[in-house]
């Protein structure tokens, strides 16, 4: 009983704190659960991103609109994903803010997820020796559009240094757990509270020893 209340408020706090807008004729979905962050600089952020791509890539764009079915801003622990499900792009929320990362680079974020889109909607399986091809793939539509863009050499630098990889480091799994654990640690780190009361947040939470900063 206690574990589905749990669920229960967890899913009306979600609703709470998330907000859509249709941008650029993209819907968009921000779930802001930092209270350090404005969701109207996260809708602005990608705005600039899409406004990129429909400028200097407007096939791929249009490839996006109809490959997705919404763009979703929200903590998560890399940069972007695609869930083929829901067919849903994320960007992750901080990283969407960040003003060390130019709109270039979230551009590059939403390019490179739209590639697996397009990738699933051609019925192209992933997994096994298929997914470090994937995610050469995916690369290579970031650096196609790093070249096509005023301010894409950092885009290029990277996804150039990524696709370089060995298919084992290109393609590494990731441990979920220990990611969902550091962006928890991250908020809780975050918010404008004493240390003491951070700590145990974080043990409620269960993320190790509640040694907040």
């Amino acid at each position: 009983m206690l574990t589905q209340l749990r669920a229960r408020l967890t899913t009306i706090l979600r609703r709470l704190l998330t907000e859509e807008r249709i941008v650029r004729g993209v819907p968009v979905r921000v779930v802001n659960t930092r209270g350090d962050i404005e969701s109207d600089a996260v809708f602005g952020r990608i705005d600039a991103a899409l406004s990129l791509i429909e400028r200097y890539d407007p096939r791929r764009f249009r490839r996006f609109q109809r490959d997705t079915s919404v763009l979703t801003v929200s903590r998560y622990p890399c940069r972007g994903a695609y869930l083929s499900q829901s067919r849903t792009c994320i960007v992750e929320l901080t990283f969407a803010v960040n003003p060390a990362f130019t709109p270039a680079q979230i551009a590059a974020t939403i390019v490179h997820e739209g590639m697996h889109a397009r990738l699933y909607a051609m019925r192209v399986a992933k997994g096994g020796d298929r997914a470090a091809r994937e995610e050469r793939i995916c690369r290579e539509a970031e650096i196609a559009f790093g070249r096509a863009i005023p301010d894409g050499a950092a885009v290029i630098y990277r996804a150039e240094t990524t696709v370089a990889l060995p298919d084992e480091e290109i393609a590494f799994k990731v441990d979920w757990q220990e990611a969902h654990r550091r962006v928890v640690q991250a908020d809780i780190d975050a918010l404008d509270l004493p240390k003491w009361l951070k700590r145990w947040i974080a043990r409620r939470r269960g993320v190790g020893d509640g040694r907040a900063a």
